[in-house]
Parts: C-alpha cells; sequence; structure tokens
C-alpha cells in the first residue's frame, strides 16, 4: 500500500528513547517506518484540505455564467468559506484535544465529501452559500487534528521535516486544485468537475479507515503527563500567554502576505512589467515551486537551532526587500519572475520553524486548542487580504500590492520574534516552578 511503498527501506532504522514532555514524544524507539506512514498520511490530508479552499475559485468562470453571479457575489462565497473555518478551527482545536485528532480528522474530511455534492446540485446562489459553508467547516479541523498528531505521533529530531512536508503537501494542493478542476469542467461542465472532486476527500476517508490504528495515540497517557506538569489547569489558561497571540497576530499577517500574492500577484506582474497572463502565470508557479523548496530546506534548519525566530526574521527579510525590487518596476520581466522564486523560497524556509514556534508556545495538552485558535488567524487574514488589494488594483496602483507585501513580511517578523522570547521567558518560569 501507499505508506508502505515510501517506508520498506527503512523498517529496522530506530531512535534512541527520550523522555515526554508536555505529552509529546521527544524521540522515538519505534522504526521510521511509523513515523513515515504518520507523516504520508497527514500530509495528504493536508493537501486536500487545501485543494478544498480553491474548489470554488477555480470555477469562477463557470460559476459567473451560470448563476449571473457577480464578482462581489463571487468573492463573497470565499469569504463565508474563511470566516466559517476560521471560527470553526478556533473550536476544532478544543474538541481535538477532548476527542481526540483522529474522530475530528474524520469529521472534516467527511464534511469535504458533503461540500461537493452539494455544490455540484446548486440551483441557486443560497445553496453555493451552504456548500462553501460546509466545506468551510470542514477545512477548519484539519490544522488542529494535523499538528496534534505530528506532535504528539512523530519523534523530535524528525518534527522539523514533518512539518515540511505538511507546508509542502498544501502547496500541492493549491497548485493541483485549479489544474484538476478547470481541466474537468471544461471537458464535462463545472457540476461533473465537483463531482469528480468529491471522489478525492472519499478516497482519503478510504485511506484513513485503512491506517486508522496509526494515526491513533494514547490520550489517557498524555493527560497524566500533563497533569503532572501541570495541576488545576483551566481548558482556557492558555489564552493568558502572550507567545499564543503573538502567534496568532503572526498567522494574520502572514496570511495577508500569501493572499496577496495568491490573488493580485498575477495582475500586478501584468501591469507593473507588461506580461502576458501566461508569463504571469509562471511568475506565480515559481512563487509555489520555490516555495516547496525552501520549506525542505527549512525542515533541515529547523532540526539544527533553537532560535527560530531568527531563520523566521532572516527569511522574511529577504522576501520583504525582494517584494520591494519587484514593486520598483526596475528589472526584466525575466528576473522578476526569478524574483518571485526568491520571495517563495525565503517564506518556505520559515515555515517548519513557524509551525515549531506554535508548539513551543503550546501548554501541556493543549496543542490542539493552541494551533486552532493561531491557526484561525490565518483565515482572518485570508478573508481579510483580498479585499484590500483588489482596492489597491481598482486604484490603479500595482506596485502598491508588492509593497504592501514587503511591508506585512516586515510586520511578520515582531510578531515571531516577540512570540519566540514569551514562550522562552514562560519556558524558563515553568522549569523553576517544577524544579521547586
Amino acid at each position: 500500500m501507499f505508506p508502505k511503498c515510501i517506508t520498506v527501506l527503512f523498517d529496522n532504522l530506530k531512535l534512541p528513547t527520550i523522555k515526554v514532555k508536555n505529552g509529546m514524544a521527544m524521540a522515538s524507539s519505534l522504526p521510521l517506518r511509523q513515523d513515515a506512514q504518520i507523516i504520508a498520511l497527514v500530509g495528504v490530508a493536508h493537501a486536500v484540505s487545501h485543494f478544498f479552499h480553491l474548489i470554488l475559485a477555480s470555477l469562477f468562470p463557470w460559476l459567473k455564467e451560470a448563476f449571473h453571479l457577480s464578482f462581489a457575489e463571487l468573492g463573497f462565497l470565499m469569504s463565508v468559506f474563511f470566516l466559517v473555518s476560521g471560527i470553526g478551527q478556533a473550536l476544532a482545536g478544543f474538541v481535538v484535544d477532548r476527542l481526540g485528532a483522529r474522530v475530528v480528522l474524520f469529521f472534516g474530511v467527511t464534511c469535504l465529501v458533503v461540500s461537493a455534492l452539494v455544490l455540484s446540485a446548486a440551483q441557486n446562489y443560497a445553496t453555493l452559500l451552504m456548500g462553501s459553508m460546509v466545506a468551510g467547516l470542514g477545512n477548519s479541523v484539519f490544522h488542529p487534528s494535523d499538528f496534534t498528531l505530528l506532535n504528539k505521533r512523530i519523534s523530535l529530531p524528525r518534527l522539523g521535516h514533518a512539518f515540511s512536508v505538511h507546508g509542502i503537501s498544501g502547496n500541492l494542493g493549491w497548485a493541483a486544485a485549479p489544474l484538476f478542476l478547470t481541466t474537468v469542467a471544461a471537458m464535462s461542465g463545472w457540476r461533473n468537475a465537483l463531482l469528480a472532486a468529491a471522489v478525492i476527500p472519499f478516497a482519503l476517508l478510504v485511506l484513513l479507515f485503512i491506517y486508522r490504528d496509526t494515526l491513533w495515540y494514547d490520550k489517557v497517557q498524555a493527560e497524566v503527563v500533563a497533569s503532572k506538569a501541570s495541576k488545576h489547569v483551566h481548558a482556557l489558561d492558555f489564552m493568558r500567554r502572550p507567545a499564543v497571540w503573538m502567534c496568532f497576530s503572526f498567522f494574520v499577517t502572514a496570511s495577508m502576505a500569501l493572499a496577496g500574492i495568491q490573488s493580485f500577484s498575477s495582475f500586478s506582474l501584468r501591469s507593473l512589467y507588461g506580461m502576458s497572463l501566461q508569463w504571469a502565470a509562471v511568475g506565480y508557479a515559481a512563487y509555489m515551486l520555490a516555495g516547496a523548496g525552501g520549506m525542505v530546506w527549512g525542515g533541515f534548519i529547523v532540526a539544527r537551532t533553537t532560535r527560530h525566530d531568527h531563520t523566521i526574521a532572516f527569511s522574511f527579510s529577504v522576501a520583504a526587500i525582494t517584494a520591494f525590487v519587484i514593486s520598483a518596476g526596475i528589472v526584466s520581466s525575466l528576473f522578476a519572475v526569478v524574483l518571485m522564486g526568491v520571495i517563495g523560497f525565503a517564506a518556505g524556509i520559515a515555515l517548519p520553524s513557524r509551525d515549531l514556534l506554535i508548539r513551543i508556545a503550546a501548554p501541556p495538552n493543549a496543542t490542539g486548542r493552541v494551533y486552532g485558535v493561531v491557526y484561525s488567524g490565518g483565515d482572518i487574514g485570508f478573508a481579510v487580504a483580498p479585499v484590500l488589494f483588489g482596492m489597491m488594483m481598482d486604484g490603479n496602483h500595482p506596485s502598491w500590492v508588492f509593497v504592501c507585501i514587503g511591508i506585512i513580511y516586515l510586520l511578520t517578523i515582531g510578531g515571531a520574534v516577540s512570540a519566540c522570547s514569551s514562550a522562552a521567558k514562560r519556558e524558563k518560569r515553568d522549569a523553576i516552578v517544577t524544579a521547586v
């Protein structure tokens, strides 16, 4: 089967056993095979969730014509998706910590199947809104579930690489959605494209059911470990930690930069450099592909340093400076495409460090809650940014798109550094209290 073909070469490789901290494995005596299976399963699930981010946007030309919709109405479908996802994501973290990540992940994947079926049968705008809401609800569970599984089931020396695979798989889902949906819609209509899309999460559901035992972790034991480390802790106490809210603000700003690139970088490049639509699309593709490469490198970096804020600061500084250069319109069209790749690569390097930074900020046995609240900030950024960047383009200011992207990257550095500093201080205080 699929995870076996990836991991069969590593059946006998083991890591030394190390103590458990915060209810999460610091290392593992299990074969690399098991770590690789979990990483692969979670990665595929994350790819499917990102695929559904664009399930409607990819079909906007067909939906606009079929339902006689305005661009504002089409955009509102995406806003509804991310609004429901943002609220649901914050709440899903609590459910993950209460019931476990596996059952919540199954629920989310099922919602994606239902959403595609509802959208494929839509006869009016209200049904499209309903389908978008169900898709947003399904999307809301993935980050709390994914990161809880990775943090609790993956050995620490491999955790950075696990986060890299997780990020890359999301990029692959984004890249696959437009290609898959537009191809099927062009061949047999948008309804059949959505029906075909429903098969993807259904197949994932079957795969997760087959390997359900791989996704199980001893929740009772994790709670025992957590209770020894921190007694009489309320479920909402994690919200008192400044590091959590610093991470939240980090995600709001970082997602705004990404949303700006996804939504309007192609339009801006065409205006600034006179590019064709195809060449501007190559620039976006360069950003996505280089971003995946940056995540791979970032996985190696995160395993070799404890100063994750330094990695984030350097990477986003490079991305910001590069965005400013593009905004000036002083390079050739070819070099502008190359610079898009530089932005993607630099931002990609920071992502594994970003995800590990949240792990550091999370108190014992609150992984799902913290990741849910923090990643809901990402949905806020995705919901707000397209409107702001769209206003810049409507005002005929294409250079402002990249100027603002650069500024946002610089603002994001402050959140990362503050989060890392606050988490380090809290960890030091906790260590003193535990010792006493």
